[in-house]
């Protein structure tokens, strides 16, 4: 069975292409707002939930938060196939940080992993607003995937590295 989002009320939750933007508990600066309760957020949910929902071909999709539990754990996926190859704790910093600067695609440009999950942006405003969104979540994601990635003392979590082998949803992550 695969493990759907405790975020289902929507309730005063901004959306952009069809995704509510939660709040997260980040210091990162952009467009989500802060998430004030000392529970779990939507990026604990999906480092929670990966390595569950990584098994799945298919994702039956209960509210609207279950897309970016999709796109969050495609992108750990993603993140842990960059973290691979890197021996300690440093290399796999600095690997994320370079896939940080990559470019993030919204519905309907090319690179996109998803097409037909999120709405198409009615605005070039909603397509940056999204992108940058995305950005924050994918740098907050990133942040706390190295405290579980890697041990205190710096050498990898191969627990955790050996999922980088696996394709979510038949999507095989470059």
């Amino acid at each position: 069975m695969v493990y759907h989002s405790s975020f289902v009320n929507e309730e005063g939750i901004t959306k952009a292409c069809g995704c509510p933007l939660l709040p997260l508990k980040s210091h990162i600066k952009g467009p989500a707002p802060v998430y004030e309760n000392d529970g779990t957020d939507v990026v604990d949910e999906a480092i929670t939930f990966f390595r569950a929902n990584v098994f799945f071909r298919n994702f039956d999709i209960q509210s609207s938060a279950d897309k970016l539990l999709i796109y969050l754990t495609f992108y750990i996926n993603v993140a842990l196939k960059k973290l691979e190859g890197c021996r300690t704790l440093a290399e796999g910093t600095k690997a994320i940080i370079n896939l940080g600067l990559e470019e993030v695609p919204v519905p309907g440009e090319s690179g996109f992993p998803f097409p037909g999950l999120f709405g198409l942006p009615k605005a070039r405003e909603e397509a940056e607003l999204f992108r940058n969104y995305l950005k924050q979540i994918r740098e907050e994601t990133s942040g706390r995937l190295l405290s579980v990635a890697y041990r205190s003392n710096g050498t990898p979590n191969k627990w955790w590295l050996a999922f980088a082998k696996r394709k979510f949803m038949n999507i095989i992550a470059l």
